[in-house]
């Protein structure tokens, strides 16, 4: 059975951007593993850390549970992810459990730094799921079979210096919309905490605006998630692209 694997910094990144995709994927026999690096710890104005990383990680697996996927605990607290060698070896540790064909993470450029360090992670973790001489923790034994990567569409669906961000491609979530706002809906300790910090107003409505606007940018889907394909290079024999051969007729 093929493996899809979503690698993301705060719980309740997933559900907003890749969650479509999983379920899509899942509904043709694919195996969903769904991994938050971040505790999100500094996500409330409510609770203290300790307190908010105990809610998040309950929703967070409340919200793996619902779509389906096996779920990684994170490896650290907001604002401390970084590009560093005690985390890559965490999470080429979890591609190596997860033996993922495809990878979905953050887009390269996005308006924050765990977002993207997180996508730096995802990326160098993937490279090396073909290096047996690169140790991870905890250690597991590498495998060969090609693993594509997507970046995800970034919040805003702009660079942070505000460039506009076309999609490769973009898949057709109407079906599963539902399902995936079942699953942020999980993040129930989100919905004061964007209202703060965002203005985001309801976190739901927020998804929905946001699929909708994809979905427009598609010129076919009423909802959608949009996609682009890292490099082949060091990752696949080939140029393949796994996605659109999975997903057919729901990709343009």
């Amino acid at each position: 059975m093929p493996s899809v694997l979503a690698l993301f910094a705060h719980p309740d990144d997933i559900e907003f951007v890749a969650a479509g995709t999983l379920l899509q994927l899942q509904a043709r026999g694919w195996e969903v593993h769904y991994m938050n690096l971040c505790t999100g710890n500094g996500g409330s104005v409510q609770m203290d850390g300790p307190t908010t990383s105990r809610t998040r990680l309950a929703e967070a697996q409340e919200a793996a549970r619902i779509l389906g996927a096996t779920f990684y605990p994170p490896i650290c607290d907001d604002l401390e992810l970084s590009y560093s060698v005690p985390y890559l070896r965490k999470v080429a540790s979890v591609v190596r459990a997860a033996r993922p064909s495809i990878v979905l993470t953050h887009s390269p450029a996005d308006y924050m730094e765990d977002h993207q360090n997180a996508c730096r992670l995802a990326v160098t973790g993937s490279f090396a799921h073909g290096i047996p001489n690169f140790v991870c923790d905890p250690e597991r034994e590498a495998f060969f079979h090609d693993v594509t990567v997507y970046h995800a569409m970034p919040h805003g669906l702009c660079d942070p210096l505000r460039h506009p961000i076309q999609a490769d491609l973009y898949v057709d979530t109407t079906a599963v919309h539902e399902r995936k706002r079942e699953s942020l809906a999980a993040h129930v300790s989100q919905k004061h905490w964007l209202d703060v910090s965002q203005g985001m107003d309801s976190y739901l409505i927020s998804m929905d605006e946001v699929s909708q606007r994809v979905g427009g940018l598609s010129g076919k889907f009423e909802h959608a998630e949009g996609w682009r394909r890292h490099l082949h290079l060091g990752f696949s024999t080939s140029e393949i692209d796994p996605l659109r051969e999975a997903l057919g007729d729901l990709v343009v």
